[in-house]
This record gives structure tokens, C-alpha cells and sequence, in this order.
């Protein structure tokens, strides 16, 4: 496709939404088209998944059957925003995708395993992220953000865990990244934002072709 699609994924609290906003303003000052979504969501039909998911009302089916729930949010979010959006050129900034399903659904069962795996390579259907940048905080210090900006809000499915859980979680992001280099960048998420905001934007300079997205995007405002 003649777009650009770029996933963030990290634990709780780990400042996905802070970056990815400030990526986009950074790619569209350059004249870019730029999207931004999220998963579970980024349709009416996916959100309405995404509600189910986080209020825990799946939680009892298991992880092969919350895999379905995402893998179905997923489909209709590829078919109505992010496919089109690639075809016509934009970039594509998704806040969580695949790698997320990947870890928060993980199972030591191996047939359990292979079914995320069959159901993840036919709903994507060869569309996936040209470039992931993974964020990573401890999960003590994701676990006390995702607190702090919730303040009295309730915390969600995968927030309210135990902080051991969310360490596992942590090592299987890094696990990808370690597994995927090809795709996937990891930046310490700890740091000031502004400094981080410059780590991904040279993330995404560095691996990505921008200056072939500008020219296209200059050749179809002239």
C-alpha cells in the first residue's frame, strides 16, 4: 500500500497516547496525512468490543475467546479506517495493534497459542505495522500513571491486575522486539516527553521512507 502504518504498544501507563499525538504533529507539519486510532476500537463496532473487553465482562471466556473479540474489533477497524487510509497514502499512527493481543493474551498452553496465531494471520491478512515502536517503563511506574490519570475512575480489565502480571507482560513486548528488530524499535519511556517525542521521531526518520511520502503527498496538492 502507499501508506505508512505505525503501531505504539507498551504497558499500562506507559505514555503511548502523549507520543503518538506528538508524532502526528510532528508529521503533519511536514504536510503529511496523518490518522490516529486505537485498539481495541477506531469504529463504532470495535468500540462497542472494546467496552465488553475492558469492563471484564469477557474475562471468564479466556484468553482464546477474548483473542476473538479483539481479532473481530480488529477486522472491521482494518476494513473501515486503516486499509483506506493506507491506500490513498496516509500514515497510520495506531495506539496498540497484533502485538498487543500477542501479549496480553498470551497462554503456556501450545494449542491455545496456535490458534491466536492462525487467528491473527487471517485477520490481518497481510496487512501489518511497517515500523512498531514499543515503549518501556517499569511496570511499577506505568502501574502508578495509569493510577494517577485515572484519578477516581474505576481501572479497567487489564489495569486492575496484579503488578506481577504486568511485569510478565513487560518482557513478552520486549521479547517481541528482541524477535523482530527488523520491525520493532523500543525507547525508554521514563524520560521527559519532549526528549522521548524525539527519540521516536528519529525512530521513524531512521527506518521509514518520509521524504517518498512528502513528495507523493506534494504531487497530489500541485
Amino acid at each position: 500500500m502507499a501508506g505508512i502504518f505505525i503501531t505504539f504498544e507498551g504497558g499500562e501507563g506507559s505514555g503511548k497516547t502523549t507520543q503518538i499525538r506528538r508524532l502526528a504533529d510532528a508529521l503533519a507539519a511536514h504536510g503529511l496525512d496523518v490518522v490516529t486510532t486505537r485498539e481495541p476500537g477506531g469504529t463504532p463496532g470495535a468500540d462497542a468490543i472494546r467496552h465488553v473487553v475492558l469492563s471484564g465482562a469477557a474475562r471468564h471466556l479466556g484468553p482464546q475467546m477474548e483473542g476473538v473479540l479483539f481479532a473481530a474489533a480488529r477486522a472491521d477497524h482494518l476494513e473501515v479506517v486503516i486499509r483506506p487510509a493506507l491506500a490513498r497514502g496516509a500514515v497510520v499512527l495506531c495506539d496498540r495493534f497484533h502485538d498487543s493481543t500477542r501479549v496480553y493474551q498470551a497462554s503456556d498452553d501450545p494449542e491455545e497459542g496456535a490458534f491466536l496465531a492462525r487467528l491473527e494471520w487471517a485477520t490481518l491478512n497481510g496487512v501489518g505495522p511497517d515500523l512498531t515502536i514499543i515503549l518501556d517503563v517499569p511496570a511499577e511506574i506505568g502501574a502508578e500513571r495509569a493510577r494517577l490519570r485515572r484519578q477516581e475512575a474505576k481501572a479497567d480489565r487489564f489495569e486492575e491486575e496484579d503488578l506481577s502480571v504486568q511485569v510478565e507482560r513487560r518482557e513478552r513486548f520486549l521479547a517481541i522486539a528482541r524477535s523482530e528488530p527488523e520491525r520493532c524499535v523500543v525507547i525508554d519511556g521514563q524520560g521527559d516527553a519532549d526528549e522521548i517525542a524525539q527519540d521516536v521521531l528519529a525512530a521513524v526518520e531512521d527506518r521509514l521512507d518520509l521524504d517518498r511520502l512528502v513528495k507523493n503527498r506534494e504531487r497530489q496538492g500541485s
